[in-house]
């Protein structure tokens, strides 16, 4: 009986995933991926500390790097003191608003976002998590090692918009920042203010059209750090 039971839950398992289509946003590590304000790149965050072919019984690798490099999370601590002595580190963000259904839109190629984009795309309200594609996805920018001040992110009044007139939570992007470059601070001070908004921040969206997903995302559970690697993934 136990036998059949466990056979059932294992069809249903795979019933369920049947013809689900999932989308990996995450960016891979690599040498070439672009880091901070960085020409040079991320370099290999791998050190092989013991190898099977110098004589060891095992490889065993060290990873070194910073918490906010390639697709990342931001929590309230990254640019706010009082949040980061308080403890808000990524392990204490929502892991109900970490995943759960998302919104990709595309945001018009030849702007920031501003408060006039936002009122422009039209985001139906009750909407919590928001995934922008925006110019960054076309130029590649993620794929190039040197580091490009030019990308498309938030200004601080497209940041205010979206805080006073949605119930957006969670804000997903296609670069290293969610803010713009000339708005870095200002931007994300608005966003992480209230302690209640995630960002998610560069993100792979190169073959991922407009819609309705569920989104999964999981950073590490680092205690104490303010931002933190993730795997994240779209499921259609």
């Amino acid at each position: 009986m136990l036998i059949t039971l466990v056979l059932i839950v294992v069809a249903n398992v795979q019933f369920c995933a049947y013809g689900r289509e999932i989308f990996d946003i995450s960016h891979a590590y690599r040498d070439d991926m672009p880091v901070g304000d960085s020409a040079e790149g991320l370099g290999n965050p791998l050190k092989l500390i013991a190898s099977m072919k110098n004589g060891s019984d095992y490889n065993f690798s060290e990873m070194k790097m910073i918490v906010h490099t390639g697709t990342h999370v931001d929590s309230p601590a990254h640019f706010y003191q009082e949040y980061y002595e308080a403890g808000l580190d990524v392990d204490t963000l929502d892991l109900y608003l970490l995943n759960g259904p998302a919104l990709v839109v595309d945001v018009p190629r030849d702007t920031n976002i501003t408060a006039k984009v936002m009122e422009g795309l039209n985001i139906p309200r009750g909407i919590q998590r928001v995934i922008f594609r925006t110019l960054n996805t076309d130029r590649r920018l993620m794929w190039k090692r040197e580091f490009d001040s030019s990308f498309v992110g938030f200004m601080e009044d497209g940041a205010q918009w979206l805080v006073d007139n949605t119930r957006i939570k969670l804000v997903g992007i296609d670069y290293l920042s969610a803010a713009a470059y000339v708005h870095s601070t200002s931007a994300h001070l608005v966003f992480l203010k209230n302690k209640d908004i995630i960002l998610v921040e560069g993100l792979k969206l190169d073959d991922v059209e407009l819609g309705i997903y569920s989104l999964h995302c999981l950073p590490l559970r680092l205690l104490g750090a303010e931002g933190s690697p993730a795997r994240c993934i779209l499921i259609r």
